[in-house]
């Protein structure tokens, strides 16, 4: 087709307005109001409109940038979107460490994560990085009992192989004011923390001119329940803190920022998260000007992903896998510089040979079947990408610009401001999953019943103390662990010699709702590990209450229409109770007019879509005797 005919093709079709979309929204909603209906509100503290046009990209002047071009929205590559495949190692052996290290970069992994906390000789060093080639893969060392000693210990290791660090990549996990929120103390305090860092700097300038000193931990915000904007906003404060103290003690903005990384977290909002890594670049730049830099480079900045811990769940932990998949997606879509995605049984145990492979593989499928690595950014100019990237990017800046009046990240820690911010986030994340507006698969929608745990868990999840010396402490936080709980001592109970809790479902009139509320009881219960035992439908309530009895059940769930309950409910109830009178009977559903008839007639309680499920299943716990 020539240009010409397409010209012509295009000119039957003519433009419409965003007036003339309205209107027809308008009257496709039949009078519903049009922004509770299609306008989002995000936990962010924003609205997204249904639909984006051209005409809501006005005034971003950031989109005339290229990729690697202020304000580097769009990545800091030109040629690819070749991000760097990490993966981190935890154990305290250096034998172990060293060979799961090894293994994991014959099969490709680029950078690899090592403890180094109980290193204190080179001996030790040139153990843990034995067959590693120091040219080629990057080393991150994500903890240390000393940094200055562990870097002192790898340039010695690179000394002793007679080898440059010209051209080594890595970083050190130096974060103080991660260590004081983590902790509630300084290990020792700011002026110390500060002049260490500037010793690393110093140190790493002369010697590793590729390697980072400085990694402001920011996914510790998301795993501690925070908004993706307070993520951004105090990941940006605490790298200001680093870069004000570093300026102050005579070191350039230009000698500081090549050798500080963000660390993100990426977790199950697509695109939001995307958004947040290009917004993130756009604050750096904006937050770097301030202090004029000289070199352009310095506009730059490093960001490593890791998928988010907060909403992984030990039950069903397969579904964990798709979680993280997505999340990897957001990340590379996003423009981030290295990945590390969590194994799936992260939250319950030490990753094993399947569950280390498929992190890893997961990356090379995104690279090597997706071809997420051959095109950069390929969100740029998406309507919809573009406003998310300028919304987080706004509300965020008005966020860390609190933080700086109120005296900068460190005393917003001490005053327990930053603690109380993502406290808030997180009460409301946990009453969303509770209410199910979180939905979390395998945990509190669609369990398998059948599944058990408790044998499995290596290392449970530790209860945290808030309060520390200097302030309050920002404590990690899984979704599904409340859930969790509730069917771990569903399972206790069990193995302690008890019969597990039958729930039956007593279906009968209307087809349709009996089987549609049967399927909402079944999930409902399901989420404690509740032996559910469905049915097709009973012609006559003593029919039922027979079956009911013979399956010995303790909870009966009546299931039918509102209109089918004003008939059958109270015969039902009063037979139960009469033949045994611990048998708790629940009505699906909350027909209100006749609630309080209902109750006098026996029923004890009532499950609807606004039910609390979470403080529900607990208080079933109870009722049943299970602690």
């Amino acid at each position: 087709m020539d240009n010409n005919e397409q010209t012509k093709l295009f000119s039957e079709f003519p433009p419409v307005s965003t007036a003339a979309w309205e209107e027809k929204i308008l009257t496709d909603l039949k009078g519903a109001d049009y922004n509770k209906k299609l306008v989002w509100k995000t936990a962010e503290g924003f609205d997204v409109k249904p639909y984006y046009r051209a005409e809501d990209l006005q005034g971003l002047e950031y989109l005339k940038s290229l990729p690697d071009e202020s304000p580097y929205v769009r990545g800091i590559r030109s040629e690819n979107n070749d991000w760097i495949i990490r993966q981190d190692f935890c154990s305290e052996n250096l034998e172990e460490s060293n060979a799961l290290a090894c293994e994991a970069i014959a099969k490709g992994v680029g950078m690899v994560g090592l403890k180094a906390r109980d290193i204190s000789t080179h001996k030790q060093m040139s153990q843990l990085l034995a067959g590693i080639n120091l040219a080629k893969t990057g080393i991150s060392f994500i903890t240390s009992q000393s940094y200055p000693l562990t870097l002192e210990l790898f340039i010695y290791e690179l000394s002793h192989r007679g080898e440059s660090g010209e051209k080594v990549q890595g970083s050190l996990n130096f974060d103080p004011i991660s260590y004081l929120l983590l902790h509630g103390d300084f290990y020792v305090d700011w002026h110390h923390n500060i002049e260490e860092a500037g010793y690393l700097l110093n140190t790493i300038r002369q010697r590793l001119p590729r390697f980072k000193a400085i990694t402001v931990n920011g996914h510790y915000f998301q795993d501690a329940g925070s908004t993706l904007v307070q993520e951004l906003a105090f990941s940006l404060a605490a790298a200001n803190e680093y870069l004000a103290g570093l300026t102050d003690k005579g070191f350039t903005i230009d000698e500081v920022t090549p050798h500080i990384q963000l660390s993100l977290g990426i977790g199950p909002d697509y695109f939001l998260e995307i958004a947040k890594l290009r917004a993130a670049r756009l604050l750096w730049t904006r937050m770097v000007e301030q202090y004029k830099p000289l070199n352009e480079e310095s506009l730059r900045v490093f960001i490593h992903s890791t998928t988010s811990l907060w909403n992984k769940s030990i039950y069903d932990p397969y579904v964990n896998m798709l979680r993280t998949t997505t999340e990897g997606m957001s990340a590379a879509l996003g423009n981030a510089d290295s990945v590390n995605i969590l194994p799936f049984d992260a939250p319950y145990k030490n990753a094993d040979e399947i569950s280390r492979r498929i992190a890893r593989n997961q990356q090379f499928v995104l690279k090597e079947e997706s071809y997420l690595n051959k095109i950069i950014d390929p969100a740029g100019g998406s309507y919809y990408v573009e406003n998310l990237t300028h919304s987080i990017a706004q509300h965020a800046w008005d966020l860390f610009k609190e933080v700086e009046a109120r005296g900068g990240m460190i005393e917003c820690i001490k005053s327990g401001y930053i603690q109380d911010e993502v406290g808030r986030s997180r009460v409301q994340k946990e009453m969303d999953i509770a209410q199910r507006k979180i939905v979390m698969l395998g945990t509190n929608m669609y369990p398998n019943v059948y599944e058990t745990m408790a044998d499995k868990i290596q290392h449970p999840d530790t209860v945290h103390n808030t309060v520390g010396n200097t302030c309050k402490k920002l404590v990690p936080f899984r979704g599904a662990r409340a859930f969790e709980e509730v069917r771990l001592a569903t399972e206790r109970y069990v193995r302690q010699g008890n019969k597990r809790p039958v729930v039956f479902l007593f279906t009968m009139g209307n087809l349709a709702m009996l089987r549609a509320r049967a399927g909402f009881t079944s999930n409902f219960f399901g989420c404690a590990g509740y032996d559910i035992r469905d049915n097709q439908g009973f012609a006559t309530i003593d029919e039922g209450v027979e079956a009911a009895l013979a399956a010995e059940s303790e909870v009966v769930v009546i299931c039918s229409s509102d209109e089918d309950y004003i008939e059958i409910v109270p015969g039902i109830a009063e037979k139960l109770k009469k033949s045994r009178n611990s048998i708790v009977v629940v009505v699906a559903g909350y027909p209100k007019d006749h609630a309080d008839s209902f109750r006098s007639a026996g029923v004890d309680d009532f499950i609807h879509v606004r039910s609390n499920l979470l403080e529900t299943l607990r208080n079933f716990n109870v009722r049943l005797g299970i602690s």
